[in-house]
């Protein structure tokens, strides 16, 4: 069982940077790729970037290659997504998820989600 805690979020203009963290409870941790998905208002979720077991794979939707940076501390039970030149249509809620195995996936198939934290972003 894994427990997932998102943080990080909160009220940024267009064009500010944040850094969300994931943190995890357990002490596998490092047996579980993660992901991190957004869900705006009245959309469906979608896939923001994902870093498989020992961080040495990385994948980013286009839509946010080249502005986000996805990272993670195993050793602190801790994946980092972040943000920058925030655009105001990427004001959503920000979710992490885990799934134990080698690779991550953009698709939703993991096994474990947290709560989410909420990113706004003014013009």
């Amino acid at each position: 069982q894994v427990q997932l805690v998102e943080s990080g979020g909160g009220l940024v203009q267009a064009g500010d940077s944040l850094r969300l963290s994931c943190a995890a409870s357990g002490r596998t941790f490092s047996s579980y790729a993660v992901g991190w998905f957004r869900q705006a208002p009245g959309k469906d979720r979608e896939f923001v970037s994902c870093i498989n077991l020992s961080g040495s794979s990385t994948n980013y939707a286009d839509s946010v290659k080249g502005r986000f940076t996805i990272s993670r501390d195993n050793a602190k039970n801790t994946v980092y997504l972040r943000l920058k030149s925030l655009k105001p249509g990427e004001t959503a809620v920000y979710y992490c998820a885990a799934r134990r195995f080698l690779s991550c996936t953009g698709s939703g198939e993991y096994d474990y989600w947290g709560q989410g934290t909420q990113v706004t972003v003014s013009s």
